[in-house]
């Protein structure tokens, strides 16, 4: 009997464009040919190669897709979202890598940069020449940015920055970082080159997640800037969680890229693998679990899908991102889990990628808002009465 992909169960790609299609094989072949023969070992080593990676997405368009202008592709909402699936489907960290330049330090510059700070970092940053992350996170302050302790004082035409962030992706290769700090006037962006005196950035090893990824802590030692470096449009904390949006846009569709990965995994192993004399795609406790698993990621896809409909009509909401990042990784980490029994034993080899998945959606449910931060988002809106404070 004819065997179907998980996602197309439903026959749901008929809601894409044919250049949406184009393009989502594009990004699949990439990451078939460039990281699947190489990420397992990526992983081990706890090292990515993040400048070689980021000039080849530079050269198709993927860094900072969704923005026009400046050297951006100015792709819709969904087909960034498909390419992020693709992406992850490879590794959390390489989709990790290009939604940190695009959706959050690229974004933050495009969204409020000065006119010259655009031209400076944006096409070098879209082409994959220059690396940029974003500094919000502290390591006294995850969930409640409204605390942070970062400040940034004026001294005569300068701003003096001091402080530090924590878990910042990108952050030991960077060449420019979008750092929030808090002044007198409230929170406000600076565009930081990090060889800047006073900036030092220290990888964070012994990482058991996002091993494929550079993450980093970021000390800011009386950073003296001119007041040209500050994003004169970003005011108050509206300005770091609007780029918090767009970054968690891509992880509703990315996450589904990690469990699509899985089920496909667990399906070929199921079909090959024989116990009892028969292959234990046989068996009805197996199918149980991979029908299960399917409807899953059907049921993400098809959110991810309707999320995708209303960002490029511009009606997405903030809350609406909320409940596709609240349910999508929910489910992802589930399905890689679940696959991970189907594969008994191997199901913790290297050899396939099931369990680096599950660990690193560990990562994913925690970061661009934790699941508890994002079922307060729902209830909120739902009861109309803010339980964060």
């Amino acid at each position: 009997m004819d065997r179907v992909a998980p996602l197309e169960l439903l026959d749901l790609d008929g809601n894409l464009s044919p250049e949406d299609r184009d393009m989502r094989a594009v990004v699949r072949r990439v990451i078939d040919d460039r990281v699947r023969p190489h990420v397992a070992t990526w992983y081990e080593d706890g090292r990515v190669p993040v400048r070689e990676l980021a000039a080849e997405f530079g050269k198709l368009g993927l860094l900072g897709m969704h923005l026009t202008g400046y050297g951006c592709a100015g792709a819709t909402a969904t087909a960034y979202g498909l390419a992020c699936l693709e992406l992850e489907a490879g590794d959390s960290g390489v989709r990790s890598l290009v939604s940190v330049q695009g959706s959050l330090a690229m974004f933050a510059i495009h969204r409020y940069g000065s006119e010259e700070q655009k031209q400076r970092w944006l096409p070098p940053m879209a082409a994959g020449e220059a690396i940029g992350c974003f500094g919000l996170t502290e390591p006294d302050h995850g969930s409640d940015p409204a605390g942070m302790a970062t400040r940034a004082r004026r001294d005569g035409g300068d701003w003096v920055l001091t402080g530090g962030k924590m878990w910042i992706t990108n952050a030991p290769v960077a060449d420019v970082a979008v750092i929030w700090a808090r002044t007198d006037d409230g929170v406000r962006g600076f565009a930081v080159p990090m060889d800047t005196p006073g900036v030092t950035a220290r990888e964070i090893k012994h990482k058991m997640s996002l091993r494929a990824s550079s993450t980093g802590e970021i000390v800011l030692d009386d950073v003296r800037l001119p007041d040209a470096a500050r994003l004169p449009g970003a005011e108050g904390l509206k300005a770091p969680l609007s780029c918090l949006t767009e970054a968690r846009f891509g992880i509703v569709w990315g996450a589904l890229g990690a469990a699509r990965d899985c089920l496909e995994t667990a399906i070929d192993y199921a079909c090959s693998r024989e116990q009892f004399g028969r292959p234990i795609a046989g068996f009805q406790l197996t199918q149980a679990k991979l029908a299960d698993m399917a409807l899953e990621l059907q049921k993400g896809y098809l959110l991810a899908l309707h999320l995708g409909a209303l960002a490029d009509a511009g009606r997405l909401r903030p809350e609406q991102v909320s409940v596709g990042k609240l349910n999508n990784v929910r489910e992802a980490i589930a399905i890689a889990r679940q696959c991970r029994t189907i594969l008994g034993a191997n199901g913790i080899s290297a050899e396939y990628p099931v369990m680096r998945h599950a660990n690193n959606l560990e990562s994913v449910l925690t970061y661009e808002g934790t699941s508890e931060v994002h079922q307060l988002v729902v209830g909120q809106k739902l009861t109309g009465v803010s339980a964060f404070v």
